[in-house]
């Protein structure tokens, strides 16, 4: 999924002053509090300021929370005098930009400045604003005052209905209604001091010191302790980042996996980011209990059944370090039990990112198949073709590609000549049965549906104790969602303008599938790979159109249908699907890194034993 980031944006930083008027009063004096404009005025009760691009002055409220880090640094300020309006927030963040603000928690402030809305990621993004004082000048009028209790967010709190439907449209001149929709609930929220209590872990801790929780334990929840994405009706509304404000040298960030706890109370203003949405700057952090299940290992074939997998193995290539060759290894050759044929996605070029020319990819399969065989696993051989440089997506440089391996002890490849980047392999009859043109070979590689995109690889296998066996192994990566408006988009519901790529890309894989089947109807085929789409997707109806395949996944428990996890929904990305000859099948999805803080790839492998 996207690469972060700077903390939130470049700013041009206006001037920034500060009178600290420290008078030791415990409240703010009553002329203060009844002159002029207060934060629920500045607010509103639309996702807009109706004050936006103002000037206020002489704005009361108790410093709650400071940022003194990044280039968005600032304070949250909170009126401890609330309107009777739900709507209304009655926080406002203070952006001060790269210089630290001087105020502390505690300090009882009127404040002055331009009233603003600032949207994460630049205002195409399709992201929500949010309301922000920039030019600021201030006056601490006490310290040490008390803070507004933090507002408790549980499943009471939160509306299951995530946002209201605008058809598309933007929902930021709509009155909010905070007891009928999450999104409503959160903006009302916005800057104000927000807790979790005893919340479930359901977004493993980043590498950016982010993790996800839920404030409604008790909705859709995976087998694992996740919470289950399963379809554009349910994004799961009680789902929170939590980031920490505090310093990390003195309070480092907890490690969590999915299915841990966070223990006690977590508590911070509600902001909002381009990287998840709605965020609890935590003030105050919960322990980490630890309740998340261990990684999965799955059970070896049969004599009889061939194992085939699906590993996204994340922008590999020698530039990255030993250590993720040899944890990928020992997935392969313990958790997923050695598969006899194995569909790799992010395969990078033989220099990874460095973008000069060079597509070829040995010397990384090479770097991983040697780190299998040191595993103790069997000596694999891989198989793929070396894309046009620099016109199959992914990270500049890398040359993305999917490549196979396979365990020559157990089957064999059958190499047929003639496949390249861009000639397309062809189903074609050999003797009453399918055969490919090319084997390895790329389906329809100049079509459009493949621009900047990972082009399909099929390849012929056939099981050494079953002479005369074949199989027809089709590995894919379809286009990501980059450039879909996030599920806590102004526009609801959101556009997934990347579906439609998808979708052609799907019905050419298809196509090919029918191609091979009208050769031969009982042909084992086997469509394996990260397709970057759901399991209800249009993507998916269109793979599996007219019976031609069967997704797996839908066969499995619905709290068992995930293998990727992203911004704390559990949701499906990898598939393993067969063609109707292949009705004796076994699969599953190996739980190993999607719910982890410590994980070699972002995605969990899958696991199909089959009969052919």
């Amino acid at each position: 999924m996207p690469s972060r980031r700077p903390f939130r944006r470049p700013a041009v930083v206006a001037a920034v002053t500060c009178t600290a008027l420290a008078t030791g009063l415990l409240a703010l004096p009553q002329t203060a509090a009844a002159a002029g404009t207060r934060i629920h005025d500045i607010q509103g009760s639309t996702r807009i300021s109706p004050l936006a691009g103002r000037q206020v002055s002489g704005v009361p409220g108790t410093v709650t929370a400071v940022r003194s880090f990044g280039s968005a640094r600032g304070f949250w300020v909170q009126d401890p005098r609330p309107d009777d309006d739900p709507a209304t927030s009655e926080a406002v963040f203070v952006f001060t930009g790269k210089e630290t603000p001087k105020v502390a928690v505690g300090d009882a402030v009127t404040f002055a400045g331009t009233v603003s809305e600032y949207y994460p990621g630049g205002k195409d993004a399709g992201l929500q604003s949010v309301t922000e004082i920039t030019a600021a000048t201030w006056k601490v009028i006490a310290s040490g005052t008390p803070l507004p209790a933090a507002f408790r967010l549980d499943a009471a709190a939160v509306p299951q209905r995530y946002a209201p439907d605008a058809g598309g449209k933007s929902i930021e001149s709509l009155p909010l209604r905070p007891g009928s929709y999450a999104l409503d609930r959160y903006e009302s929220l916005e800057g104000m001091r927000v807790a979790v209590a005893d919340a479930p872990v359901v977004g493993p801790t980043s590498s950016h010191h982010e993790l996800w929780v839920t404030a409604e334990p008790q909705h859709a929840r995976t087998a694992r302790g996740g919470a289950l994405y399963s379809s554009y009706a349910d994004p799961n509304s009680g789902r929170v980042k939590v980031a920490s404000l505090l310093p990390l040298d003195q309070h480092p960030f907890p490690a969590a996996d999915v299915g841990d706890e966070l223990t006690g109370t977590t508590e911070g203003p509600l902001d909002y980011d381009s990287f998840g949405g709605y965020t609890l700057q935590a003030t105050a952090m919960g322990k980490v209990t630890d309740h998340g299940p261990a990684p999965e290992t799955t059970r070896k074939q049969q004599a009889d059944e061939l194992a085939v997998a699906t590993y996204n193995v994340e922008n590999l290539s020698p530039a990255a370090p030993q250590a993720k060759f040899d944890r990928l290894a020992q997935a392969l050759v313990h958790h997923l039990s050695a598969p006899d044929v194995v569909a790799l996605e992010e395969v990078q070029d033989d220099n990874g990112p460095t973008d000069d020319g060079v597509v070829s990819a040995g010397a990384t399969l090479k770097k991983l198949t040697d780190a299998i065989k040191a595993a103790g696993g069997p000596a694999y051989e891989a198989r793929q073709i070396d894309p046009v440089d620099d016109q199959d997506g992914g990270q500049p440089g890398g040359n993305i590609r999917v490549a196979f391996l396979f365990n020559p002890g157990r089957v064999s490849f059958t190499d047929i000549p003639g496949g390249d980047a861009t000639t397309p392999v062809r189903a074609v009859d050999d003797h009453g049965r399918a055969a490919l043109s090319a084997s390895p070979g790329r389906i329809a590689p100049k079509d459009p549906a493949w621009k900047d995109s990972r082009k399909p690889l099929v390849g012929q296998f056939s099981v050494k104790n079953r002479p005369g066996s074949r199989v027809f192994v089709v590995a894919d990566h379809f286009n990501s969602k980059g450039g879909d408006q996030g599920l806590d988009s102004r526009f609801q519901p959101p556009a997934r303008s990347s579906e439609t790529q998808r979708t052609a890309q799907a019905r050419l894989v298809n196509g090919f599938v029918k191609d091979l089947l009208a050769k031969d109807p009982k042909a084992d085929v086997v469509v394996a790979g990260d397709l970057n789409d759901y399991q209800f997707s249009p993507a998916l109806k269109a793979l599996t159109a007219d019976g031609v395949l069967t997704d797996l996944v839908n066969g499995l428990p619905r709290d068992e249908r995930y293998g990727y996890v992203y911004n704390g929904n559990s949701q499906v990305l990898d598939h393993m699907l067969t063609s109707s000859h292949l009705t004796r099948t076994d699969y599953d999805i190996v739980h190993i890194n999607a719910e982890y803080a410590d994980q070699a790839s972002d995605h969990d492998p899958q696991v199909l034993r089959i009969r052919p």
